[in-house]
């Protein structure tokens, strides 16, 4: 996977090379899904969800420079793989799922002791842990709420696989001076997040 499927894909960063080395992905995907656990596919986890491909998590994570002391909020713990990951690349992890059968799961294979699993709608991330250094966004959206946002400290960095236009491109943005951006730096076929569907406006 590192070889075939990360370094030709611009996931360079040694640190986040070395994690998806170590970290066994079988064991976050179903007992039945586990031959397809190195795939470069997304792989069901049940209740709807899936998980990402290698790459996204693997871009992701090399675009979003997780520092050993950064307070990481992840948004979409499924069951629990990419909280794992962080667990090895920064100093805390606070990790929300909303479905309790994902976080089941997630409970019993995160083995990352400053790793903290809870339960919370994914859209309203975790506010008693604010502010957080970098949060990621581990699925695709229509938009980033602004209650994420405001969960970010000043020049913290946010990473997100965003729908736009029917496509889907990892972005990464930052809050500075009361303001925040993003910018996409890949195309990626990641799986979809329920609750950030974009709003439909109206007009007459």
């Amino acid at each position: 996977m590192v070889v075939s499927q990360l370094r030709t894909t611009a996931v360079n960063d040694p640190r986040v090379l070395a994690a998806m080395g170590e970290v066994p992905r079988e064991r976050f995907v179903p007992r039945e899904n586990a031959s397809l656990a190195y795939t470069d596919g997304a792989i069901p986890l049940g209740q709807g969800r899936a998980l990402n491909p290698p790459m996204v998590i693997g871009r992701l994570l090399t675009e979003a420079r997780a520092g050993s002391s950064d307070r990481v909020l992840l948004i979409g713990a499924g069951t629990g793989y990419s909280a794992e990951l962080l667990g090895r690349l920064a100093g805390s992890v606070v990790a929300v799922e909303q479905d309790k059968a994902l976080l089941a799961k997630a409970q019993e294979a995160v083995t990352a002791p400053n790793v903290r699993l809870v339960e919370g709608h994914l859209a309203a991330g975790w506010p008693d842990g604010a502010p957080y250094d970098l949060i990621l966004v581990d699925g695709a959206v229509e938009e980033i709420p602004s209650a994420l946002i405001d969960q970010l400290a000043e020049g913290g960095r946010l990473a997100a696989p965003i729908v736009e236009r029917g496509l889907t491109r990892l972005a990464i943005g930052r809050r500075a001076g009361g303001g925040f951006g993003m910018i996409s730096f890949a195309d990626a076929a990641a799986v979809p997040l329920p609750g950030f569907a974009r709003v439909v406006e109206f007009s007459f």
